[in-house]
């Protein structure tokens, strides 16, 4: 995939994360795809991966993702993003989270994603669900 593409693909997953709809988020995943969250399991398969997406998106209903930028690692492509939204799903806080980190993605031949290595702070996005943003 060339640059320009792969920047449009990172602005169009950005932009599914923000739709509320998990689907949108799996179809950028290979069939047999994956995503792992920090030290979580994976998700493999677009329906584990849209289970995965449901949880954000049930925990920060007001969630946007911004597609902060590209960066290119030999063979992979780190996608970092920014996540911000208020923690008023169920069993919520209330408290407005903005935290930023980035996946690290291997593209399978198709250019979907075969796995996505997802990575931020969890220390400090647990201290922002109980403080908020400072």
């Amino acid at each position: 995939m060339t640059q320009p593409n792969l920047h449009t693909f990172a602005q169009r997953y950005a932009k599914a994360w923000c739709s509320d709809t998990p689907a949108r988020v799996a179809a950028f995943f290979a069939e047999t795809g994956s995503l792992k969250v920090n030290d979580g399991p994976p998700a493999v398969g677009r329906k584990a991966i849209a289970e995965v997406a449901q949880g954000f998106m049930t925990a920060f209903p007001d969630m946007v993702v911004s597609f902060d930028r590209l960066d290119l690692k030999n063979s992979r492509v780190h996608f970092h993003w920014t996540l911000m939204g208020t923690n008023s799903g169920p069993g919520g806080t209330g408290k407005f989270v903005r935290i930023s980190g980035y996946e690290d993605w291997r593209l399978a031949g198709d250019g979907l994603i075969a796995e996505s290595l997802g990575q931020f702070d969890a220390a400090e996005y647990e201290r922002q669900l109980k403080d908020g943003v400072e």
